[in-house]
């Protein structure tokens, strides 16, 4: 009797074991599949791109007046700048978009690298500057400014130093839009990614919203800009 009772205890304890390894066997194969899922990962870019018209335009205006009398410089370029400003204003320019800047005065013979004989001693350059949200109106003035010739008023390229600038400042109200758009594009291309795989999307592992650009679209039209963004983004996959 008391070996039955003993084989009986043996095949109950047995049984326990062989039920804790299947129950343990379960749980790592569980644990394992856990694992590799959260393992399979895919990172992709989305790219958002637009093309707008600038709303704010810099226009610098320069002129000189070349001689060797201050007194007689001064008049000069003072009729000119109330010259420029009436012309501006009359063509719809508003008061409160200009501004004068004092004339700057190059003394050429106190130049320690010039030529000694000049035919003139000083240079003044008189900026009259230009800031509206009238793009269209501003580039129609600056296309028709040759008729300031006429008047005997030359406009002096600014080349590097005070070129007119073109921006897009209504950029902010655009960015949430913008950004929606490259997430969009970024989920097409891991859901094509997961079809080819023969997987299936998951959730959004990380997100990286990644930097805004605005530049010129090209050299030819500075008042056209291309607005740009890339984000990057990693989902989880699964069966």
């Amino acid at each position: 009797m008391e070996k039955k009772n003993q084989i009986k205890e043996a095949c109950i304890i047995a049984t326990g074991i062989l039920l804790g390894l299947v129950v343990l066997g379960l749980s790592l194969k569980g644990g394992i599949d856990n694992f590799t899922n959260r393992d399979r990962r895919v990172t992709v870019k989305g790219l958002a791109e637009k093309e707008v018209e600038a709303d704010k335009v810099t226009w610098p205006i320069q002129t000189k007046e070349l001689g060797n009398d201050l007194p007689s410089l001064y008049s000069k370029i003072n009729a000119t700048t109330a010259a420029i400003k009436q012309f501006l204003l009359k063509n719809g320019v508003k008061q409160e978009e200009i501004s004068v800047n004092a004339p700057t005065v190059i003394d050429l013979n106190a130049e320690r690298y010039g030529e000694n004989r000049r035919d003139y001693r000083y240079n003044i350059t008189s900026t009259i500057t230009v800031v509206s949200s009238n793009v269209k109106l501003v580039r129609s003035i600056i296309a028709r400014q040759g008729e300031l010739l006429q008047q005997g008023i030359a406009i002096v390229d600014g080349g590097y130093e005070a070129p007119i600038h073109y921006d897009f400042v209504a950029f902010k109200e655009m960015k949430p839009q913008m950004m929606r758009e490259a997430i969009e594009n970024a989920e097409k291309t891991a859901l094509q990614f997961a079809e080819n795989s023969h997987s299936q999307l998951n959730k959004i592992v990380t997100a990286d919203q990644g930097q805004f650009s605005i530049d010129d679209r090209d050299e030819n039209t500075p008042y056209i800009k291309k607005v740009r963004v890339v984000t990057t983004v990693t989902y989880s996959l699964k069966d």
